[in-house]
C-alpha cells in the first residue's frame, strides 16, 4: 500500500500515525483550573526532549477547535504534573480519558486520591510510582489543527522505593502502560538487553562530545 500524506485529512492521518508510532507512553497529567478544580487527563503523544535541564513535551490536540481543559490549565497555571501509569493505574487512567466539561473534576469524579506536591500546585496522583512536577517553558503551535506542543521543565521527581535503584528506575519493576491504536493498551514484556554496539575494527574511537550524543541516542 502506497499513501500519499498530502490525499490524507486530519483523521486518515492520525489512523495511520497512532496505528505505527506504538507503543506510546502515557503522560497522566494533573492540572488545576482557575476555578480551583483538579483535572486528570491522559495523553499519548509524549516523551523527554532535554536533560539539562529535564524537560518534557507534550501533544495536546484540541476539541471542536477549543484548548482542551488540561492545555488551558498549563497556559493559565504555568504548572502541571505528568503521572506515569502503572499496571494497577491502567483502568482508573482511562476512565479520565472521558469527555466532559471543564466543571468536572476527574479526580474528585472517580475518587482518585492524590497527593500534595513539593514544587507546583497540582497535587500528584498517590498511587502513581513516578510523578514528575513541571512548570511550562513555552507552547508551539503545529498544523491546520493548532495542536499545542506544550515543554514543560522537570521542577521534581517523585520516584517510589519499590521501582527506584542505583540512581535508575527499573522498567520491568515500574510494569508501565503503553498505548496502542484506539482503546488499546500494551503492557512491558519480553525484555531484550544487548552488549554495547561495536563496529568491528574499523571502528573509529569517539571523542567525549560525541559519546554523549551516542548515548542519547541508544537509550543507556
Amino acid at each position: 500500500m502506497e499513501i500519499d500524506a498530502a490525499s490524507l485529512d486530519a483523521d486518515a492521518a492520525y489512523r495511520l500515525l497512532v496505528g505505527a508510532v506504538v507503543p506510546r507512553p502515557i503522560a497522566w497529567i494533573t492540572t488545576v483550573s482557575s476555578a480551583g478544580l483538579v483535572n486528570a487527563a491522559p495523553f499519548s503523544c509524549y516523551t523527554f526532549v532535554c536533560n539539562d535541564p529535564p524537560m518534557l513535551a507534550i501533544n495536546i490536540g484540541r476539541r471542536d477547535e477549543q484548548l482542551k481543559d488540561t492545555a488551558r490549565n498549563i497556559r493559565d497555571s504555568g504548572e502541571f504534573v505528568v503521572n506515569i501509569v502503572g499496571e494497577d493505574l491502567l483502568e482508573s487512567m482511562h476512565a479520565t480519558s472521558a469527555e466532559c466539561g471543564p466543571e468536572i473534576s476527574e479526580i474528585e469524579a472517580l475518587q482518585i486520591a492524590v497527593a500534595p506536591s513539593i514544587a507546583v500546585r497540582p497535587p500528584r496522583i498517590a498511587a502513581s510510582p513516578v510523578n514528575l512536577e513541571c512548570r511550562l517553558d513555552r507552547v508551539i503551535e503545529l498544523g491546520r489543527l493548532r495542536n499545542q506542543i506544550v515543554f514543560g521543565c522537570v521542577v521534581h521527581f517523585h520516584v517510589a522505593d519499590a521501582v527506584y535503584e542505583r540512581g535508575r528506575i527499573d522498567s520491568e519493576k515500574l510494569k508501565p502502560v503503553a498505548r496502542l491504536a484506539g482503546r488499546r493498551y500494551a503492557r512491558l514484556s519480553g525484555v531484550v538487553s544487548l552488549p554495547p554496539a561495536d563496529l568491528g575494527e574499523g571502528q573509529q574511537p569517539l571523542d567525549a562530545a560525541k559519546r554523549g550524543a551516542d548515548v542519547d541516542v541508544r537509550g543507556r
